[in-house]
């Protein structure tokens, strides 16, 4: 947090201080309203105009016991007057609603920073269900943090005492005052959420009026109260010109494959069954029918993908969406994909495994499941994400791909991308690529074969079923080649294996090159791949900024990489991989490129990376 300015405002008899950017973390039981509040923190500070990103954090629990350790749930916002690309390291303030949420979220705060605990919680039971030996508020154990008592549930009692609501009605309100005290310490409007409230309650005019007089209440305690002397202010970023809107990863790949169905004026179909954390996908997708998309909520993740194989055999846009564990079940039918050589698009949005492992929590874990996970010589194309924003962007890409190269395509998406937010530019629709697919068409003077292939792509073409004249065989026993019936010739079986690998090989020819920022050459490259990326380019900057010498480039193809990989590669003494895995990575890398000297900076705790712990470790490879 950086000054840039004080004024004082004679009114409120107050400091504001200007600064240029701000963490905020919302913490309490999974019940508190937490996501509730930062949505709407959110939201606030987008429409004020400052740049932001957002991080989620869910309870893996469902009913985790109320006070619990296992039920925290939080959120974490940076802001700022410029650009930025993470939510930040360790948070400038926490609001912690109950002894749990402190004892969880304590170390993501900065030393030095603002902890706003709600009193009224840390009674006697509280601090034993969160497993505090000794009451934090009368110990050291915050001396290095700067700590306001306030009793949230009491003063939210009060100024609700002539609501005609119940007990347990009042005591949900209270995330509402907490946010108010937010609103007015970094000086947001509160039009935006009173707006929000009337809509989200307009059945309940009582319960909308309780809300909005909590938010209210909050705002005057924090202009009153003598322990926040100071307001502070952070004027609008300056981002590129255009229309923005706040999006989450899964929201902008379920707009993505809206615009590429519409885009290849086709219907999109999405089969999937319910799973952490790509559930919202198909949410989202349901209540866009007047788009013409059609949703189907299966009974298993083999069903799901069963039903967008007939979806693209059909000549549609066939899209399925599931996480690691959905992943190993769907295999089979995907390799059948992979024989008949179908178009569809496998969204594995990636979280804590093995196993059911931590559903809620974010890792890059199935790039080599992505890659290898089949029976047999079964390559796809690999996709993936960088940015929340960039979701869209390469679900587009995804189906661009797939439609061409008539092959199924996994778009590896993760935890932190799918429900962290983020300013979108809207994009330029008339810059979007032409989809638009040439299904053939019988002709009376040549028979037709389902497997001859493009001599660009060696994508077979794509007949519909039902058109007279191109009848054909389907199914996942080896193909004859051009024909397409089922042949055991060993001859013919390496011949199809050889072209579907070579397919996937020519899409690198099809692809951006790798771009490099910083030095061309030199003693470090660092190469990253999906969601790493605010952190990496943050680092980097400020490595740069440092007078460290460090180049940074991006993979978001990993099967088939780009062509000019290799070269960038060899251009430096060292290449850096940070992954959210123990290395997955770099076992393709080192494969494809033994001559280049590969390290890794590994992590698996369910969390992105720190700005902080990349540029410790980078600096010492240095």
């Amino acid at each position: 947090m950086s000054l840039t300015g004080l004024t004082k405002d004679a009114k409120m008899s107050k400091v504001k201080q200007e600064i240029d950017a701000i963490t905020v973390r919302f913490a309490g039981d999974s019940g508190d309203g937490m996501q509730l509040a930062g949505d709407q923190f959110t939201d606030t500070t987008a429409i004020m105009g400052n740049d932001f990103s957002t991080l989620p954090d869910f309870p893996a629990e469902i009913r985790a016991p109320v006070g619990t350790l296992p039920g925290v749930s939080s959120f974490q916002i940076q802001f700022s007057n410029s650009v930025i690309f993470t939510p930040g390291d360790d948070a400038d303030v926490l609001v912690a609603m109950n002894p749990a949420a402190l004892k969880v979220n304590l170390i993501n705060v900065r030393k030095g920073g603002l902890v706003i605990v709600n009193s009224s919680s840390f009674t006697e039971m509280g601090l034993k269900k969160a497993n505090w030996q000794v009451n934090p508020l009368e110990d050291a154990t915050l001396k290095d943090f700067k700590v306001l008592k306030v009793p949230l549930s009491e003063l939210t009692k009060n100024a609700l005492k002539e609501h005609p609501l119940k007990m347990t009605e009042v005591e949900r309100c209270k995330n509402f005052f907490a946010l108010g005290m937010m609103f007015w310490l970094y000086d947001r409007s509160l039009e935006h959420t009173i707006t929000w409230i009337n809509k989200k309650f307009s059945k309940r005019q009582e319960m909308a009026a309780a809300n909005i007089s909590a938010v209210k209440a909050g705002y005057n305690y924090a202009d009153i109260t003598e322990t926040l002397p100071t307001q502070f202010v952070i004027t609008k970023s300056k981002l590129d010109p255009g229309t923005y809107r706040k999006i989450m990863g899964n929201e902008a790949a379920a707009i993505g494959l809206i615009t590429a169905a519409r885009l290849a004026k086709k219907t999109l179909f999405y089969g999937s069954y319910p799973i952490t954390p790509a559930s919202d996908i198909l949410h989202y997708l349901a209540t866009q029918k007047h788009f013409g998309v059609k949703t189907f909520q299966a009974e298993d993740e083999i069903a799901a993908i069963g039903s967008i194989i007939g979806a693209a055999f059909g000549g549609h846009l066939g899209v399925t969406g599931t996480s690691g564990p959905g992943m190993c079940l769907k295999a089979e039918a995907l390799n059948l994909a992979i024989m008949a050589e179908l178009p569809l698009i496998l969204i594995d949005v990636q979280r804590g495994g093995p196993s059911t492992g931590m559903p809620t929590k974010t890792e890059q874990g199935d790039l080599l499941q992505a890659i290898y996970g089949r029976n047999g010589e079964s390559p796809v194309a690999v996709v993936a994400p960088k940015t929340p924003a960039d979701c869209f962007d390469m679900a587009i890409e995804a189906v661009r791909i797939a439609f061409k190269y008539m092959t199924p395509v996994i778009y590896l998406s993760e935890g932190y991308l799918s429900s962290s937010s983020e300013p979108w530019k809207l994009p330029d629709i008339s810059k979007l690529p032409d989809l638009t697919v040439k299904h053939p068409v019988a002709d009376p003077l040549k028979k037709f074969l389902p497997y001859e292939r493009d001599a660009e792509t060696l994508a077979r073409p794509w007949a519909t079923p039902g058109t007279p004249g191109l009848e054909h065989r389907i199914g996942g026993l080896s193909k004859a080649d051009l024909t397409g019936n089922v042949s055991y010739d060993p001859e013919n079986n390496q011949r199809m294996i050889d072209l579907r690998a070579e397919k996937i090989r020519r899409i690198a020819l099809d692809i951006p090159d790798l771009e490099v920022r910083g030095p061309k050459s030199g003693k470090i490259l660092v190469l990253g791949w999906g969601g790493t990326y605010g952190a990496l380019y943050q680092s980097i900057d400020e490595l740069c900024a440092e007078g460290l010498a460090v180049a940074h480039a991006h993979l978001s193809y990993l099967n088939p990489f780009p062509k000019n990989l290799g070269h960038v590669l060899r251009q430096y003494e060292k290449v850096i991989v940070p992954e959210l895995n123990m290395g997955q990575l770099i076992v393709l890398l080192r494969y494809q490129y033994p001559e280049v000297k590969f390290v890794g900076i590994n992590k698996v705790k369910g969390h992105p990376f720190k700005i902080l712990e990349l540029k410790s470790k980078i600096k010492e490879y240095l």
